[in-house]
């Protein structure tokens, strides 16, 4: 099974996706999509041989170019490692129930439209949360509030951090994203 990885930034959870379906053979990553040309993903892309496309914003809207792309590399699951861009309607209708992303606390908590990165740890630090954690879901047409498939979840206390959060949640995030991912194509 294909798999296309679309990110926007170092791409750590695209590298440690790579490294973790390395010697998988039904479980292929076939393509990492960015919207920037320096994102670190399309780096772990190249130094394992996967293909990689940069794309704008205008591109990702023609939304039928992307599909035809994804259609000729027969993707079956889209996964969003830290893309930052909105995911078209008609991408969305075209892969109904096939595209996944993750989010860095525990929707329906503090998700949204510019609730990305540090933006979710200081409001869920504002918030005096007792705890955060990852969700990962599946992509509608509304920011961060597609079905969930798994949460997971950390303690936080009154001396946690945003430097101590963004830790915490990177864990998380390289101990289940990648199985979850598993999980699902095996279904």
């Amino acid at each position: 099974m294909n798999v296309a990885l679309f990110a926007s930034g170092t791409g750590s959870n695209v590298k440690n996706i790579i490294d973790y379906f390395k010697k998988n053979k039904k479980i292929n990553i076939v393509l990492v999509v960015s919207n920037n040309s320096s994102a670190g993903a399309l780096v772990h892309a190249k130094d394992n041989d996967i293909d990689q496309l940069v794309i704008n914003k205008s591109t990702l809207n023609e939304s039928l170019k992307v599909i035809d792309l994804l259609h000729a590399r027969d993707i079956k699951l889209v996964v969003l490692a830290g893309f930052l861009l909105k995911f078209p309607e008609k991408i969305i209708k075209n892969y109904k129930g096939d595209i996944i992303n993750l989010h860095p606390s525990l929707l329906p908590k503090f998700g949204g439209k510019g609730m990305y990165g540090k933006n979710v740890h200081e409001a869920v630090l504002s918030s005096k949360e007792s705890k955060t954690g990852i969700t990962i879901h599946y992509v509608n047409e509304y920011y961060d509030q597609g079905a969930i498939i798994d949460q997971f979840e950390v303690q936080l206390s009154n001396k946690d951090t945003i430097e101590s959060v963004v830790s915490k949640i990177k864990e998380l995030e390289l101990l289940h994203f990648p199985g979850t991912i598993e999980k699902l194509l095996k279904k």
